[in-house]
């Protein structure tokens, strides 16, 4: 499965092995593994419910920043009500990887809806 927009791109082929998700984002990119990806996924359901929660009470123009640790995972949304960017820190429990993404405005709403409908269509 892949889903590829401008300036982003997500992949799964559990043909890969270990790392069957890829997540690209302008010059970058980052393979996964199934628990990795299941693990970001779900912070990012919990980010977003932080963020329905206040939503209403946010003006237009007003700033937010909500923070979210659960290792290996730290993330950070910056932005509006509508329109936000993530970045995310990923220290690896195992001391094989760790590395930073970051999600520019409009990729971070389009990027998370795609991995929201793609974990959901694995089960």
């Amino acid at each position: 499965m892949v889903k590829d927009q401008k300036g982003w791109r997500l992949l799964k082929d559990f043909k890969k092995g270990k790392f069957c998700f890829l997540i690209s984002v302008d010059n970058w990119s980052i393979e996964l593994q199934k628990c990795e990806f299941y693990s970001l996924y779900f912070l990012l359901l919990k980010i977003n419910e932080q963020l329905l929660v206040i939503k209403d009470e946010l003006m237009d123009e007003e700033s937010i920043t909500l923070e979210l640790e659960q290792l290996p995972w730290y993330i950070k949304l910056e932005g509006k009500k509508n329109e936000w960017s993530l970045r995310f820190v990923f220290e690896s429990q195992d001391q094989t990887r760790s590395f930073e993404m970051y999600w520019p405005i409009p990729i971070a709403q389009n990027l998370f809806f795609e991995i929201e409908k793609m974990w959901e269509s694995m089960e």
